[in-house]
């Protein structure tokens, strides 16, 4: 039997955001689980400071403890935004000894800034590359909270109350801003990044002391700021696969150990819990599934996305939190667990992942993006 040549998968991870570290514990299980039958994986490590380098044999770099070293001493490539090339090609001292890179299809495991809010995507679009996940428009809004938010009002799903404050006005007009914030919240309430994600920069407010300084840390990581009523209930999460048809799985719940789900109780200690599927009532379980796909659609994501609730405690009302169209993707991450409990396993739904990736690139080709004149008439657009 004729043997099927398996598809060159770029695994593409690290990044210059926050999450960098995170992405590469991600990109280490995706590697480790990819089916070899099908896919070779291609690790394409991208520096914090913006630089993209492969293993001087990329074809052999499929061990995760490899990521790190590829980090350090892997070759400079680029991938230039010319769909003709089709493959990553080599940058700077090399000499032209690093061959091009050909990749069939690329899996960002990008988390953040530069990876998961449509900038990378723009890049792959513009290089003809299939990708998984959302394209520019569904990577960028939903990065950006602050718009997401705004879209799901529309779409008609309960959102917290909140506030979007450009850094330029925080940092020119501070004291107008504190009494707007205090005008609208009681304490406490949350301030973080309007796009970033993992908690990084968020800061629970307890009292007005606390408000200016949160509100730096924010500054920090993003030129928008948000402010949200804190709400006191449980932390509910959808996962969701495919393009125009999207599935949603059975809901999960995180029992966060801290008094609330922050960067430390995610990464950096243990004692928090995963509860899948999550104690909920079957009508419960519906509309969290219904509010899920609906949120997909209403800012246009594609491939895949964890979508983030809260159930409020005493109203059991239910709120749409955020949307994370690169969610973590290690084997014991939130989004995995939940399709593994709704009967697809971690290497089926990374295969279902490409497969889907190629259907929406098959999808944006049948679009045209120019008239073709018949001969002769082109006189009629002079002038």
């Amino acid at each position: 039997m004729e043997n099927k040549k398996r598809l060159r998968v770029g695994i593409l991870f690290g990044g210059r955001s926050g999450e960098h570290e995170v992405s590469l514990a991600s990109a280490a299980s995706v590697i480790r689980a990819l089916d070899a039958e099908k896919y070779e994986a291609v690790p394409i490590g991208i520096t914090k400071d913006g630089r993209w380098l492969v293993g001087a044999a990329a074809q052999r770099m499929t061990e995760p403890k490899a990521l790190p070293e590829l980090l350090k001493s892997g070759e400079r490539v680029v991938l230039p935004p010319d769909p003709s090339a089709s493959a990553l090609v080599p940058l700077g001292n090399s000499g032209g000894a690093q061959p091009s890179v050909k990749v069939d299809v690329i899996f960002p495991v990008l988390h953040g800034t530069f990876g998961e809010d449509g900038t990378v995507q723009g890049l792959l679009d513009l290089a003809g590359v299939p990708y998984v996940g959302s394209g520019v428009l569904g990577s960028s809004v939903g990065m950006d909270k602050d718009v997401q938010k705004r879209l799901f009002r529309d779409a008609k799903i309960p959102i917290v109350e909140f506030l979007a404050i450009p850094r330029h006005d925080w940092e020119t007009n501070r004291v107008k801003i504190l009494v707007a914030i205090k005008k609208k919240f009681k304490f406490p309430l949350f301030v973080k990044p309007a796009t970033l994600g993992s908690s990084v920069g968020m800061t629970r407010v307890g009292e007005a002391a606390e408000l200016p300084g949160a509100m730096d840390l924010a500054a920090e990581f993003a030129l928008k700021i948000m402010v949200e009523r804190a709400i006191r209930g449980r932390e509910i999460e959808v996962a969701v696969l495919g393009n125009d048809e999207p599935r949603a799985s059975v809901p999960g719940e995180i029992i966060p150990h801290r008094e609330y789900y922050d960067y430390a109780a995610k990464y950096l200690e243990s004692g928090s819990q995963i509860q899948i599927p999550a104690k909920l009532s079957k009508k419960q379980v519906t509309q969290f599934q219904e509010y899920a796909i609906r949120g997909y659609r209403s800012i246009e994501c594609a491939g895949m996305a964890r979508v983030d609730f809260f159930l409020e405690r005493g109203t059991n009302k239910i709120y749409i939190n955020e949307i994370n169209t690169i969610p973590g993707f290690t084997s014991i991450s939130m989004y995995p667990k939940m399709w593994e409990a709704s009967g697809i396993p971690y290497t089926e739904l990374i295969s279902r992942l490409i497969e889907l990736a190629l259907e929406q690139h098959a999808e944006k080709s049948r679009t045209k993006y120019s008239i073709e004149l018949p001969a002769g008439a082109g006189g009629a657009l002079e002038g």
